[in-house]
């Protein structure tokens, strides 16, 4: 009878044993992770200019074609420049009779001048005399002025390159007459470009706080989702946030030795953060109940208990917890859709660096 109940009483304790599935359980991670935000970016050359007209006149030749590349001083268009000539040729007229009024009046100031010394005439004479000779100079001065500002004209009539760059749309041919203030052309510096982009105040905060943001070097991603070859980097931020948005500006400078980039063209600035000693979790352990997050803790008698957890952030394949896990715990590795609280478990430990790799996407 002894021995039938030591039999008994160990086929109870198997079947007990049998009872208990096995489960796979992980304990957090706990490392640096570098991952990556991006943001939409508007590309700017660093130099992007319209050429207007600064006078009145018809286009009489073109010397460029649109998205050609030209030097700094090299000539754009030629404006009709007749009617400056003519008023140049007067002009330079009236320039040269106001010297010969003022060469006259020089003369009789000085017979004005002997005379009075000889006592002649009075010194009053003398006093008018200088007014005049005065005057007349005031005369040639403005006269030269008038000549000068006319050939000016002519040169801007001769428009020229004011750097070097490409030639962008021409919406007047030979023949169109522009008016003063008229736009010829742009003409873009695209060797740099600038990408400017919006970060949110929380996102503007977390980059200046951030231990690694004297790190400044930024990557591009272009409109064909494709990635752009050079790195750029951060430069200068706007002094105060949009308040229609909440945002405020960022402008990165990226090299463009093979002009591949337009001003005017988008894509999205990818900028690297740092993540220090961050707590990451599988999503496939975790399961929401009205909008929480919880997991399974393995107590130490192997029984899950269900535990809230509070995410930082979100990732492809895992979380990372703000609050309510510690690093020695373990957690029921997946599965937990299918388990209830209390249930008790045999664990079987997983290696998190297995069960949760992480790469560079993440």
């Amino acid at each position: 009878m002894p021995a039938l109940c030591l039999f008994l009483a160990a086929c109870s304790s198997k079947n007990e044993t049998d009872s208990v599935d096995t489960h796979q359980v992980i304990t957090p991670i706990v490392k640096d992770i570098v991952y990556s935000s991006e943001y939409v970016a508007e590309i700017h050359s660093i130099r992007n200019v319209e050429i207007r007209s600064k006078v009145r006149g018809y286009i009489e030749k073109n010397h460029v074609d649109e998205g050609q590349p030209v030097k700094k001083g090299q000539p754009l268009f030629d404006l009709s420049t007749s009617e400056f000539e003519k008023e140049l040729q007067k002009a330079d007229a009236v320039y040269k009779n106001a010297i010969a009024d003022l060469k006259a009046s020089e003369v009789e100031l000085d017979n004005v001048k002997l005379l009075v010394a000889k006592n002649i005439v009075s010194g009053a004479e003398l006093r008018v005399a200088q007014a005049k000779s005065e005057a007349l100079r005031a005369d040639v001065e403005e006269a030269r002025a008038n000549k000068d500002k006319t050939a000016l004209h002519i040169s801007f009539a001769h428009i020229k390159a004011p750097f070097d760059g490409v030639i962008n749309r021409i919406p007047n041919k030979v023949g169109s007459l522009i008016q003063e203030g008229d736009m010829l052309t742009t003409i873009s510096d695209n060797r740099e470009v600038f990408a400017y982009f919006n970060l949110s105040e929380i996102d503007y905060l977390n980059y200046i706080v951030a231990e690694n943001n004297k790190i400044k070097n930024v990557s591009l991603r272009l409109a064909n989702n494709a990635l752009y070859r050079h790195e750029g980097k951060i430069e200068a931020i706007e002094s105060e946030f949009d308040p229609s948005t909440g945002n405020i500006a960022f402008r990165a400078r990226f090299p463009n030795p093979e002009a591949i980039l337009k001003h005017g063209a988008n894509g999205k600035i990818i900028v690297k953060k740092h993540l220090k000693k961050a707590m990451l979790v599988p999503q496939k352990s975790t399961f929401e109940i009205q909008d929480k997050l919880y997991v399974f803790v393995v107590n130490p008698e192997n029984v899950l208990k269900q535990r809230n957890i509070i995410p930082q952030m979100r990732f492809q394949e895992f979380y990372v917890v703000e609050s309510g896990l510690s690093e020695s715990e373990l957690i029921l590795f997946e599965g937990a859709e299918t388990m209830k609280d209390g249930a008790k478990i045999q664990p079987e430990p997983v290696e998190p660096a297995k069960a949760m790799p992480l790469n560079s996407k993440d």
